[in-house]
């Protein structure tokens, strides 16, 4: 028997058509993980719904996406209603999404997260007029952090390099889990009280919400608000954002980013201060060669001015020679 071959893109459709006369996958409630979640640039998001076992990739449109009340984002815990359909072009099937419903811990974090950040808001802690200035040439940077891990030896690091003179002093603290916040906090408070830092870097790497959370809670935000010290936060990843990153002087989006702001570079400042000098030398030069120029005009003017006069007074005399 000969069959006549279809193309590639004719095979999709089929497959495609079938998913849609499919009334199961019309309409889809499926339970999963967020993860390699992008947000593009025309609204719409592209993420992957995993469980232990499976993935499957998944879209929401930008018209559903503008219906949501949270912040879609990696690791949360959500219920989809959806359909499931072939992408033609790749042939591959995705969960396109309609409705997302946040489940369990991570819904009611967020939530807590929303209403703290609107009562500190409200308060005035977020002010841009209360933020301290960064000292220009700090001696000694206070970081409250982990003593274990890539954050601590990153701020070292790019501390150092930046001024080798620059001293740090480090006050390891938890930065996730029960009493983290509570130690944190007192953390800010002891160097503070013994005057221990020029400035404070609190800092961690990245994580879940749940990670984060003790940058999140009220005593950590009021300890920055209250610190006579400039306080960097340094909390996560670019695209987390923590109540401590509003509270603090600044944020910085690595901790590698708050050695940089806290720390200048010594070489950079060398090379402009030889820049200004030689800046201030030229200036000097061309304003004393300036004045050189006015004085000789004003010596050759001078002397035209004698030299006429006292032709003048000759002229004058020799008339009243002639005259007697």
């Amino acid at each position: 028997m000969i069959y006549n071959p279809i193309s590639v893109s004719e095979l999709n459709k089929y497959i495609k058509d079938k998913f849609e006369d499919d009334e199961y996958f019309t309409n889809v409630l499926v339970e999963g993980e967020i993860s390699n979640l992008k947000n593009h640039y025309t609204g719409h998001i592209y993420f992957t719904l995993k469980d232990e076992k499976s993935l499957i990739k998944s879209i929401m449109f930008k018209t559903y996406t503008a219906h949501l009340d949270f912040v879609p984002q990696d690791g949360m815990k959500v219920m989809i209603l959806g359909s499931v359909s072939v992408f033609e072009r790749d042939g591959t099937y995705q969960l396109y999404a309609k409705a997302i419903k946040q489940l369990g811990k991570m819904g009611d974090l967020r939530a807590e997260y929303e209403e703290l950040k609107a009562k500190l808001e409200k308060e005035g802690l977020f002010d841009q007029n209360y933020k301290k200035a960064i000292p220009m040439m700090p001696e000694t940077i206070g970081v409250l952090t982990s003593n274990t891990g890539a954050v601590i030896r990153d701020i070292i690091n790019v501390s150092t390099r930046r001024n080798p003179n620059v001293h740090i002093r480090l006050l390891p603290v938890p930065v996730q889990g029960s009493g983290a916040a509570q130690k944190i906090a007192k953390g800010i408070e002891f160097m503070n009280k013994h005057k221990l830092a020029d400035v404070i870097i609190v800092a961690r790497g990245g994580g879940s919400l749940e990670d984060l959370w003790p940058f999140n809670e009220e005593i950590v935000a009021r300890a920055i608000y209250d610190s006579k010290v400039p306080v960097i936060s340094a909390v996560g990843h670019e695209i987390d954002f923590t109540i401590s990153d509003y509270v603090a002087d600044k944020r910085a989006a690595t901790p590698t980013a708050a050695a940089e702001l806290a720390v200048p570079n010594v070489n950079e400042l060398l090379l402009n201060i030889d820049k200004c000098y030689e800046r201030c030398t030229n200036s000097v030069v061309s304003l004393i060669n300036r004045y050189k120029e006015i004085l000789s005009k004003i010596k050759k003017s001078s002397i035209l001015i004698c030299k006429q006069s006292y032709l003048s007074v000759l002229r004058h005399t020799e008339v009243i020679f002639q005259t007697k």
